[in-house]
């Protein structure tokens, strides 16, 4: 009977520390995910800002997203419960950051514009009623600048427009 008590104490010993392991165990992978959760968080808190100051930082960031997203879909998937949304940029962000990216080119090209027609009405007073081939070529010179900057600025522009485009479909 001893015996028999002995080996029933033993089982039960067994069996409480099996069920105490395994709720550590449960617990530690708890804790692991809350950490890769919000190791996640505080990964993507930057680019956030960074977007806000420049929409360029999107061509950046959201595929690197997108593959975080690929190797932890459940740690996302609490992530985007938690904000409410997806998590770390949402479509109204990605399209917002388009926007301003529009608008930012706009107010450039009126500022550029702006610029030029200055250079040009000061170089003109400057010249005064000169018609001299030197003074044509000066004229010239600034008209191309002009060009020439709006020209690269406005292909920045459209690739990057693009691939903002690109990000929302």
């Amino acid at each position: 009977m001893l015996l028999l008590l002995s080996a029933l104490l033993v089982a039960t010993a067994l069996l409480w520390s099996a069920r105490a392991i395994t709720g550590a165990l449960a617990a530690a992978r708890d804790e692991q995910r809350r950490a890769h959760t919000t190791a996640l968080l505080q990964l993507f808190a930057p680019a956030m800002g960074a977007v806000q100051q420049d929409p360029r930082a999107l061509l950046v960031w959201q595929p690197l997203a997108r593959s975080a997203r690929a190797l932890s879909p459940n740690a996302f998937a609490e992530l985007d419960r938690a904000s409410g949304a997806t998590f770390p940029f949402t479509t109204e962000m990605l399209q917002a950051a388009h926007a301003r990216w529009t608008a930012d080119w706009l107010a450039w090209e009126r500022s550029h514009d702006a610029t030029y027609k200055r250079k040009a009405l000061e170089a003109q007073h400057a010249l005064g009623d000169t018609v001299s081939a030197s003074a044509r070529a000066q004229l010239e010179a600034i008209e191309q600048e002009k060009l020439e900057l709006y020209q690269r600025r406005y292909e920045e522009y459209v690739r990057v427009a693009r691939a903002l485009q690109a990000l929302i479909t």
